[in-house]
């Protein structure tokens, strides 16, 4: 049998591309030179995945603490990622045919308060016109048994002076990300009512896990993401991202298995999630996200966009065009 996460593992799984017209902006990616657990993953990466079938026009980077600055003062390190990343995008450009790097969402401290508009201008500086948002993210799980419990921080949602830093980014007219786990989803929810001047995005649906200390508990958590997410789509300044749940922490165990899922079992498994967050939202507040190479874990980037679309089959034309290209072109500027 073909090792896991090999080019073997992926290709054991072949499908047809679903709808193979349809414009689609990958509202959330990474890129990265310094090997991890799939390794280094860069453009050529990157397009090998949006060129296997699918019309990828446009996507946006989401920062992963890549190319930071090795010297110089600690909160303007962060404006390597978008010198980095500033740098591949125009390279992408070059190249007619091949989705482009339209966007780029980096990281600083919001806890910076005030202060935060100093890093916001050095990224604006380095963007080269990219620059669009921050993702400063609250991770926090403390049971010590996830493969990726956060960055070892408390959560800031509560915080003045992090609630301060946001403020400022909405009143520059920068978008906030996040991603946190799904014991969180109140705090963010809090934290969304007493910034409503910021638009906020709502990164990988909350993170409902299923290993660890939450294995076999899928069903109970679900009941409560439900609520939470109800709760959260209240406040108008909130957009959710459809995707990201193919992350080993989710509980699917694809990343373990003989071959990757198809894009059936994609849907089998992940469909109720979408599609109440779409029933909460609306798809004009909702946009569709790879999360890859992170999702590349567990799941082909063929396969996984066939099975959003199946899963969103009976919406409209223009319900589609939404989630697949005009949320996100819309709250990214793109």
């Amino acid at each position: 049998m073909p090792k896991p996460h090999s080019e073997e593992w992926y290709a054991a799984v072949v499908e047809e591309t679903v709808d193979p017209g349809c414009p689609i902006i990958d509202a959330h990616h990474h890129l990265w030179e310094s090997p991890r657990r799939l390794g280094p993953y860069m453009l050529d990466d990157l397009w090998a995945d949006t060129e296997s079938g699918h019309n990828i026009e446009k996507t946006v980077f989401i920062e992963c603490r890549s190319g930071y600055r090795e010297d110089g003062p600690e909160h303007l390190k962060p404006v390597g990622e978008t010198e980095f990343v500033a740098r591949v995008a125009e390279e992408s450009a070059a190249k007619e045919g091949s989705a482009t790097i339209a966007g780029i969402v980096s990281h600083a401290d919001l806890r910076l308060a005030e202060g935060v508009e100093e890093v916001l201008a050095a990224h604006e500086e380095a963007g080269r016109g990219l620059f669009r948002g921050i993702r400063h993210a609250g991770p926090c799980d403390t049971t010590g048994t996830l493969s990726n419990p956060g960055r070892g921080r408390p959560c800031p949602y509560g915080q003045d002076d992090f609630r301060s830093g946001m403020r400022r980014l909405g009143q520059l007219g920068y978008t906030y990300d996040t991603w946190h786990f799904f014991h969180q989803n109140r705090d963010y929810l809090a934290l969304a009512r007493a910034v409503p001047e910021t638009t906020m995005v709502l990164d990988h649906f909350g993170t409902p896990l299923g290993i660890g200390a939450y294995a076999g508990k899928q069903e109970e958590i679900f009941v409560q993401w439900k609520d939470d997410i109800a709760a959260i789509a209240e406040c108008p300044n909130v957009i959710a991202k459809l995707g990201g749940l193919a992350m080993p922490d989710n509980g699917f165990g694809w990343n373990t298995r003989e071959m990757p899922p198809t894009s059936e079992e994609f849907v089998d498994a992940q469909k109720r999630y979408y599609l109440h967050t779409i029933d909460c939202f609306g798809p004009s507040r909702c946009m569709f996200e790879s999360n890859f190479p992170v999702d590349k874990m567990s799941i082909a980037y063929h396969v996984m966009w066939n099975g959003m679309k199946k899963i969103v089959q009976d919406f409209t034309e223009d319900e589609k065009q939404e989630m697949f290209y005009g949320t996100a072109a819309r709250v990214y500027r793109l």
